[in-house]
């Protein structure tokens, strides 16, 4: 049985005291038997902050992105070295933001993936299709060439950690949202495309959240699907009573 995780992405939201108000209203609301993994995403000036505000908590802490070096003349760069040095346990690779935004490639997310289980760091890797590959009936082809990309070279033992993320770049931050259905079906052509990459038993090991405009109102019928095993949230995590929900609700499933 895999357990749920249900991680909420910032994005470039909140100032630092937003941040802390947050936390603290998120753990006085949170159950502390809460079965799912809850994991926040903050932007990066609020990390180590956070990580100290979670201990005791249900909550981990996690990071939006991050360089794949170690160490360098990288201006403005994060590397694993500095997350794991803070208590960061996990971070976001491969957003569809990052890859439009600031040209990442699956090349690049898979030295990130490499570098990530180097520093004991979860990686939570992004894959997705567009709207347009979607409607040209290409999300099979896209979405298996990305996973398979991501996981070049990466062991038995370090896929059995890993986190994918099936985040439909038609559904992030527009309102519209793949059916239960249709995300699972996407969700469970990645773990066979796992499969066809490791043993039987590392595939299964993978969780596989859906992300896309993920809401209190429609995250249980996601939860209920075979293979979707938590979500990757946007604008619904910058709410402390929504996360709240979505958290408990991963917590019952």
């Amino acid at each position: 049985m895999r357990k749920p995780i249900i991680a909420g992405n910032w994005k470039m939201y909140k100032t630092m005291q937003e941040a802390t108000s947050f936390m603290e209203e998120l753990t006085g609301k949170l159950d502390r038997s809460v079965q799912a993994d809850v994991v926040i995403c903050p932007p990066a000036p609020y990390l180590a902050v956070l990580v100290e505000k979670s201990e005791g908590t249900p909550v981990q802490i996690g990071a939006q992105t991050m360089h794949e070096e170690d160490e360098g003349a990288f201006t403005g760069e994060v590397s694993p070295r500095m997350l794991q040095s803070i208590g960061v346990g996990l971070v976001i690779l491969g957003h569809s933001e990052r890859r439009q935004y600031y040209n990442e490639t699956d090349e690049s997310v898979n030295r990130k993936v490499k570098a990530a289980f180097a520093h004991e760091l979860t990686p939570i890797v992004c894959v997705g299709e567009t709207l347009e590959q979607r409607e040209a009936e290409q999300t099979a082809e896209i979405v298996g060439s990305q996973v398979k990309k991501a996981f070049d070279g990466i062991s038995e033992e370090d896929a059995k950690r890993a986190v994918v993320a099936y985040e439909p770049v038609w559904a992030i931050g527009t309102g519209r949202t793949a059916t239960a259905s249709d995300a699972n079906e996407v969700c469970a052509h990645i773990r066979s495309v796992l499969k066809d990459l490791y043993l039987d038993e590392t595939a299964q090991a993978v969780r596989i959240q859906y992300g896309g405009s993920v809401k209190p109102a429609n995250i249980g019928e996601l939860l209920a699907e075979s293979d979707i095993d938590g979500a990757l949230v946007g604008g619904a995590s910058l709410d402390p009573d929504s996360f709240a929900a979505l958290a408990e609700a991963g917590s019952h499933e």
